[in-house]
């Protein structure tokens, strides 16, 4: 008598991948961005991205002081803002030496501050997203997209310390805008507009990457499509930067 045919057997849960390291997550956001905010729908851990860009970030700011010092560093935003070169040179001089104070404190305090504006990008996103496209991302997933998202950033980092050491003119060196990754940075600062330049530093290649990368994240922790989601955090940078762009246009 024929045996009886064995019943199929289930899939094996491949369609679930692999749990990823922290190694892996950060690797795959530059290669496989997917793959990394898939992940986090499994497991929403930020600290490796967060440890990563703190490092690089104080490395850069570091090297400032060493290489162009914070003194100079804030002569130079002084010179370029209309109201501090207006003031009387003794006025000046202690908005130069508050600036510097300035300067410590963030190179110090960076990876706090990280945390603080990611978690005010993370608010604003996430509210969008859930209010209006009903996203299953949680607040904790976004949040940990916004880290791995801006991990570009390191790149920027890494390009600012080399040309720092490769002998940047110190008396021209814009500590807001020190690698040429972005159209304001080639444009005159002593001609060009101010709301033109600032509109102009949003036409960044790498933050125009780290937009991608979280128009990604969203798409791939809910339900939003991609092209949808990359264009509702593109659309919120262009009115983060028509706001501050005009502010600094009335200095």
């Amino acid at each position: 008598m024929a045996a009886a045919p064995l019943p199929p057997v289930a899939p094996s849960p491949a369609a679930e991948a692999a749990p990823l390291s922290e190694g892996a997550r950060i690797i795959n956001t530059f290669v496989a961005p997917s793959k990394t905010f898939t992940d986090l729908r499994r497991s929403a851990m930020w600290w490796a991205p967060w440890l990563l860009i703190s490092v690089f970030s104080i490395a850069f700011l570091f090297t400032i002081g060493k290489q162009i010092g914070f003194e100079q560093a804030s002569k130079y935003q002084i010179a370029h803002s209309a109201r501090a070169s207006q003031l009387p040179a003794d006025q000046q001089e202690r908005q130069v030496q508050f600036s510097v104070m300035i300067f410590r404190i963030i190179t110090y305090g960076f990876p706090v501050l990280i945390l603080f504006f990611t978690l005010v990008s993370t608010v604003v996103l996430w509210a969008t997203f859930k209010l209006v496209f009903s996203a299953q991302t949680t607040f904790g997933q976004a949040y940990a997209i916004g880290m791995y998202a801006g991990l570009p950033g390191i790149i920027g980092a890494i390009l600012g310390i080399i040309s720092l050491f490769a002998g940047v003119n110190p008396e021209g060196f814009d500590s807001n805008n020190p690698v040429g990754t972005n159209l304001a940075y080639y444009l005159d600062p002593d001609t060009t507009n101010k709301f033109v330049r600032g509109m102009a530093s949003s036409l960044d290649v790498l933050i125009i990457w780290t937009i991608v990368l979280i128009g990604i994240g969203f798409a791939s922790t809910s339900k939003v499509k991609r092209s949808t989601a990359i264009i509702v955090v593109a659309c919120w940078y262009l009115l983060w930067k028509l706001i501050t762009s005009g502010l600094a246009s009335l200095g």
